[in-house]
C-alpha cells in the first residue's frame, strides 16, 4: 500500500510556495436521471424490478416489447357473450449491489511535520473519488445499451461522421415509437431522493469533446438564450428540437475504434476515428440502486497516533470510504445511443 510520508512526496520547504493548487474535480451528470431506489439494510443484495408489457406487445426485441398492438375489431362484444379474459405479461429486471471503496494512508511523521494539511486534502479527494466511481459505473451501463445508431456506418468500426440532426431524429423516432416518455424531472441535489421539475425533453449525455459539433447543429439554442427556461444541470450547454445536451469530460470515447481517419476530418488518438457515445435517455430508461441519506457512504478516518494491535505505536493514519452501488438498464427501448466521431479542431 502506498503511504504519504515526510519524504514522499517531497516537501516544498526552501522553495517559493503558495497554496495547494486546485485540482481536477470529477463531473457527475448521469446521476440526475434514472429510476432511484434505496435498498434497506439487511434486505439482501439483489433487487428485482418488474415491468408489465403493453397489451399485444411482442417479445421479438427490445423495441417491440414497448409497442402495443390492438385490433379494434377483436374487441367488439357479442350480445350475451362474455369476452375472453386477458392477463398481464411481466418482464423482470434484476440488479445486484456491489461494494466499492477507496483508501488513503498517511504517516504520523507527515501529519506532524509536513507543511500541508494532508489528511484534510485526502478527505476532500476521497469524497470526489467516490463520485467519480459512481459516475463510471453509470456510464459503463448506459453506453452499453443495445439500441444503437452509428453515424455514417452500420457498426462502431465503420463510424466516419460526426453527430447530425438526421441521426438525432432517427433516435427520436425510435424512442417515441417505443412510447419512451420525455424526462420531466431530474434528481434534486440533496441527501434525500427527490426530483425537480424540468421542461419535457430527451436528455443527451456526451463528452465535452463533442461540444463544438453540438453547437453546429441546425437550430441549436445555447443556454444563454433560454430566458425563463431552467437548465437541467450546470453542465447543460443547450438544446435542439426535443433534445437537451449535458456534457462532461468524464464521458470518454471508444478510442481508435471507428473507421480509418483518412480525410474524415474527425479526431483520432491513433489511426482510426475515436467514437463517442451520445447517450439519450427517456424517463426511467435505467435505474440506480442509490443508497442516499446518512447511511449512503461509510467513511473512515483513523488519525495518525491512534494505537491498535496492528499499529501499536500509532504510526499510520487512514482516510477512506466504502459504499454499495449498482445500475441497470431497465428498458432498452427507452434508451438510445448514437456513436459518432467529433471534429478534429487541430
Amino acid at each position: 500500500m502506498s503511504s504519504f510520508t515526510l519524504a514522499s512526496p517531497a516537501q516544498r520547504i526552501g522553495k517559493l510556495k503558495g497554496e495547494i493548487l486546485a485540482h481536477s474535480i470529477p463531473v457527475e451528470v448521469l446521476g440526475i436521471t434514472g429510476l432511484q431506489r434505496q435498498q434497506p439494510k439487511r434486505s439482501g443484495k439483489t433487487v428485482s424490478m418488474r415491468r408489465y408489457r403493453p397489451y399485444g406487445a411482442l417479445a421479438t426485441n427490445d423495441n417491440t416489447k414497448n409497442r402495443p398492438v390492438v385490433d379494434a375489431t377483436a374487441h367488439i362484444l357479442t350480445e350475451g357473450v362474455a369476452p375472453t379474459a386477458d392477463t398481464l405479461v411481466p418482464d423482470d429486471v434484476e440488479v445486484s449491489l456491489v461494494q466499492y471503496g477507496c483508501l488513503y494512508q498517511v504517516s504520523d511523521v507527515a501529519d506532524d511535520l509536513y507543511e500541508d494539511d494532508v489528511p484534510s486534502e485526502m478527505k476532500k479527494q476521497c469524497g470526489e473519488r467516490v463520485g467519480l466511481i459512481r459516475e463510471m459505473v453509470r456510464y459503463g451501463i448506459v453506453k452499453a445499451g443495445t439500441n444503437v445508431f452509428y453515424s455514417g456506418g452500420t457498426t462502431r468500426a465503420t463510424v466516419d461522421e460526426k453527430i447530425t440532426l438526421k441521426m438525432l431524429r432517427k433516435a427520436s423516432r425510435t424512442l417515441q415509437a417505443n412510447h419512451a416518455k420525455k424526462i420531466t424531472g431530474v434528481l434534486a441535489p440533496s441527501i434525500n431522493i427527490g426530483t425537480l421539475p424540468v421542461e419535457s425533453a430527451y436528455l443527451v449525455f456526451v463528452s465535452t469533446d463533442a461540444e463544438a459539433d453540438v453547437r453546429d447543429l441546425a437550430g441549436f439554442v445555447h443556454v444563454s438564450e433560454y430566458g425563463n427556461r431552467k437548465v437541467v444541470n450546470e453542465n447543460e450547454i443547450g438544446s435542439v428540437e426535443n433534445f437537451r445536451f449535458i456534457t462532461s469530460p468524464e464521458l470518454a470515447p471508444f478510442t481508435d475504434s471507428g473507421a480509418a481517419t483518412g480525410s474524415t476530418g474527425l479526431f483520432s488518438s491513433g489511426t482510426k476515428v475515436d467514437v463517442y457515445p451520445f447517450v439519450i435517455c427517456g424517463e426511467d430508461a435505467w435505474g440506480q440502486l442509490a443508497l442516499r441519506g446518512e447511511n449512503a457512504i461509510d467513511p473512515t478516518w483513523i488519525p495518525p497516533g491512534e494505537k491498535s494491535k496492528s499499529d501499536p505505536l500509532g504510526q499510520r493514519g487512514f482516510v477512506g470510504a466504502k459504499f454499495y452501488f449498482a445500475c441497470k438498464v431497465l428498458n432498452e427501448g427507452w434508451l438510445a445511443v448514437i456513436e459518432a466521431g467529433v471534429s478534429d479542431l487541430a
